[in-house]
């Protein structure tokens, strides 16, 4: 626990910058609980409690990038100390020390401490939910099975994914060969929590929409490395105590989430590294065991100690990067800025696509002295993340009202085909010019200026250079 709040404590404010998701969660944490359940009700349900959670901790204890990522850094402590207790149960108390410190230096576990979104207390639930799946197959009680169901019930409302953990937990139990009281158990358990989902599960199906930026698998070398490994330790022959050996618990919930995710990736993408982020239980356990069976076979010769040594070394240059604001796929920070400074008063602002409006929502005064050209409703009062915006013909209208446009594109992202968005990007091209543009992390801020000729300029493609330096 001390490792990983040391760890998540350093550098947490990350050069002062939010990225675009954690601005969502700063925006609809200071909304009144109302606004934050009818807000759900449009889009983002599956993150409604944990937007719940965040309006309380912010109500007590103000607004702020400390208040932001502190709960994810406890979390991610809890998270530590409940790994360190499973291969403790499950291994020994050499493995539970050893799994426990090598958790909170996992580059993934990094990164989510230092998140303002609900990853982090997901993986905290999960580990201690498969600490109580332990006890209570050791113990039989029945009120340790209520503990184990509505911890996990409470993380699959968090986040509908930890719902993967729960079938690994199952895996665990057949590979295990638990009595059939103990299957029938866990049967019961595990009925109560897919019941307890399954409303939050048919509300958030019809806002699916709000996925489709997955065009395929996000960041799937991690994942793929880590099961390598975590297989690989998987083959020693490991300490085990009780009917639960290590290997059977630790292998199922480190492959099976992220693999159902890849299966399911043809007929729609879904995997995120970290929708799965508990996955990373199980590396901490298999590694923290592993090494346990290579100290009592004492064959930590000075070549093991060196190996030690350069994957910690190793680690450092990652732990560095994961601090700064280029870390993340974009930074709201930044382009906020770069809207303020690169803005007149009285200028038109132009988000391309709308769904960008999040990207400046953190800090109203980048934006407070520029006109938004498409905006009908404001976020709040439409409870929504980017508002609501006028029709095409009225936003085409309302641009040419004006000599300068800021212009805010996403990169890497594409706009939706709406008649809003075609409106936009016409107007643009048919009646002005690029005059200049500032790159920033994950979006490029353009400023246009209006044609009077008799033929419109037309603006050109960005180049493949722009693009990577975007």
């Amino acid at each position: 626990m001390s490792l990983t709040l040391a760890l998540g404590l350093w550098g947490i404010r990350r050069e002062n910058t939010l990225w675009g998701d954690e601005s969502v969660t700063y925006q609809l944490a200071q909304r009144d609980l109302s606004q934050i359940w009818h807000t759900a009700q449009h889009i983002d349900l599956v993150h409604a409690l944990y937007y719940a959670v965040m309006h309380g901790i912010f109500g007590l204890f103000g607004g702020g990038l400390l208040t932001l990522r502190l709960p994810s850094v406890l979390a991610m402590s809890v998270a530590a100390s409940g790994v360190g207790l499973l291969a403790l149960r499950l291994a020994g108390p050499r493995a539970g020390l050893l799994a426990g410190l090598v958790f909170p230096l996992l580059p993934q576990v990094q990164k989510y401490a230092q998140e303002g979104r609900s990853y982090a207390m997901v993986c905290a639930l999960v580990t201690w939910a498969t600490y109580a799946l332990v006890v209570s197959v050791r113990h039989r009680v029945r009120w340790r099975w209520a503990v184990y169901g509505s911890t996990m019930l409470l993380a699959c409302l968090l986040h509908e994914f930890a719902v993967l953990a729960l079938v690994a937990h199952g895996v665990t139990l057949v590979v295990s060969r638990v009595p059939r009281s103990v299957t029938r158990a866990w049967s019961a358990a595990a009925a109560g929590v897919v019941a307890g989902l399954l409303p939050l599960a048919v509300r958030s199906a019809g806002q699916s929409e709000q996925v489709s930026w997955i065009g395929g698998p996000v960041r799937l070398r991690y994942f793929l490395v880590v099961a390598v490994v975590g297989m690989a330790c998987a083959r020693a022959p490991l300490r085990g105590r009780g009917p639960v050996r290590l290997a059977a618990l630790a292998v199922p919930i480190l492959v099976l989430p992220g693999l159902l995710l890849l299966i399911a990736s043809p007929v729609r993408p879904l995997f995120v590294d970290r929708y799965v982020l508990y996955s990373n239980i199980g590396i901490a356990l298999l590694l923290g065991a592993w090494m346990d069976y290579f100290h009592r076979l004492r064959r930590w010769s000075r070549t093991a100690w060196i190996a030690v040594v350069a994957a910690l070394a190793a680690l450092v240059p990652s732990s560095l990067s994961l601090r700064t604001p280029q870390s993340r796929s974009n930074d709201a920070t930044a382009v906020g800025a770069a809207v303020r400074q690169e803005g007149r008063p009285g200028d038109g602002l132009l988000y391309l696509s709308g769904r960008q409006r999040i990207l400046t929502s953190a800090n109203p005064e980048d934006t407070r002295f520029l006109t938004d050209l498409a905006l009908a409703q404001d976020p709040v009062s439409s409870n929504a993340l980017a508002g609501v915006e006028l029709p095409a013909e009225d936003i085409a209208a309302r641009m040419l009202e004006f000599e300068r446009i800021v212009a805010v594109r996403a990169v890497g992202v594409h706009s939706p085909a709406t008649p809003q968005e075609e409106a936009k990007t016409s107007t643009l091209r048919r009646h002005f010019h690029a005059y200049g543009t500032t790159h920033v992390n994950g979006a490029r801020v353009t400023v246009y200026l209006r044609d009077h000729g008799p033929a419109a300029k037309p603006v050109p493609e960005p180049t493949a250079r722009e693009r990577a330096v975007g």
